[in-house]
């Protein structure tokens, strides 16, 4: 039994995603205590229950403690095993957080798993779909993995309703090196606007445009249908040889429209200004990922204390050690043998 405080490193639900998966991967049960000690709202919410619920679906695992509120859970695991797998969050929580829980264990078996999961697919403090699909996704590929994701609706905090389908072929990861980007290809800049006023749009296009020095023609705004919203997304992407940065801003009540588009070209700046290959939140997704591969490198910029945390999770699972070193305007993590 493995023992995890919460309240270690950045704890949030992270640390519990990776658990989950790691415990499904390698058989090895886990208790988790402390759970998001560190957030406003500590404990379980409705989306982490769904991680749980899943993982549990798909293995037939049993699980104490497992309520929306509770800050202890043991999980032991069983057998994963393939088919058809529906779960709904009940509420705006983020799809692909759920996803990304049952993705790797799913993809090491010998069956297709189809997976329909519902809740939101463009929520603050998660990868939205674009994320998964275009920047996370290209890079399992690279590594050997079949998957094929669709988004049948989209779904905003605090409704919901959105919906991701996820196909997962029999795969087996190999390891990669991504330390530079290569040449850029393509930049761009969509608003995705539902049953908002519309100056709102128009207001955080002016910020991008006037912040980052892309072509006129490389901004877009799409509205959706109003049953959708209420809800807004800027999503900005910077397509490379070797990988694809996007980076996200949501409108939030009281914060100006100008703000979160500002505050999310700075950042797309700040990566293009490196010559880091991979983003702070893509370093984080693909940690686990490589580690099953094998001997992997990234060059990333300043890791994020969810990056270390969840290395630090991958390393009480697996005979694995990552270690972060600083190469001139960039970091190195080297994913090796324990």
């Amino acid at each position: 039994m493995i023992t995890i405080d919460g309240k270690e490193g950045e704890g949030g639900g992270q640390m519990l995603r990776t658990a989950l998966s790691l415990a499904l991967l390698t058989g090895r049960p886990f208790r988790i205590e402390n759970i998001r000690a560190g957030r406003e709202k500590p404990g379980l919410m409705r989306q982490h229950v769904t991680c749980v619920e899943a993982a549990c679906a798909v293995s037939g695992a049993t699980v104490s403690g497992l309520s929306i509120g509770s800050t202890d859970l043991t999980f032991r695991p069983a057998t994963v095993r393939p088919g058809r797998y529906h779960f709904a969050v009940g509420t705006a929580g983020s799809t692909s957080l759920v996803l990304q829980t049952i993705l790797l264990p799913l993809l090491g078996l010998r069956e297709a798993s189809i997976v329909t999961i519902e809740g939101g697919t463009h929520a603050m403090s998660a990868p939205p779909f674009e994320f998964l699909s275009e920047a996370f996704l290209p890079v399992l590929k690279r590594m050997g993995a079949g998957v094929d994701l669709r988004l049948v609706r989209h779904g905003f905090h605090p409704r919901g309703g959105g919906r991701i389908v996820a196909e997962i072929a029999p795969s087996e990861l190999t390891p990669l090196e991504m330390m530079d980007r290569g040449a850029l290809e393509a930049e761009s800049g969509l608003v995705l606007n539902a049953a908002l006023p519309g100056d709102i749009a128009h207001r955080e296009l002016k910020a991008l445009r006037t912040d980052l020095p892309w072509p006129e023609t490389a901004f877009a705004l799409r509205e959706l249908p109003e049953e959708r919203g209420p809800g807004n997304v800027i999503l900005l992407k910077a397509r490379y040889q070797q990988v694809t940065e996007i980076v996200t801003g949501f409108a939030r009540h009281g914060v100006p429209a100008p703000r979160i588009a500002r505050q999310a070209a700075a950042r797309m700046s700040g990566y293009q200004k490196s010559s880091a290959a991979v983003g702070p939140y893509l370093a984080d997704q693909i940690l686990l990922p490589m580690a099953l591969a094998g001997r992997c490198r990234f060059t990333t910029v300043k890791p994020s204390s969810h990056t270390h945390s969840n290395a630090r999770i991958i390393e009480r699972f697996l005979p694995a050690r990552i270690a972060v070193s600083m190469e001139e305007d960039r970091h190195v993590v080297t994913i090796g043998d324990g």
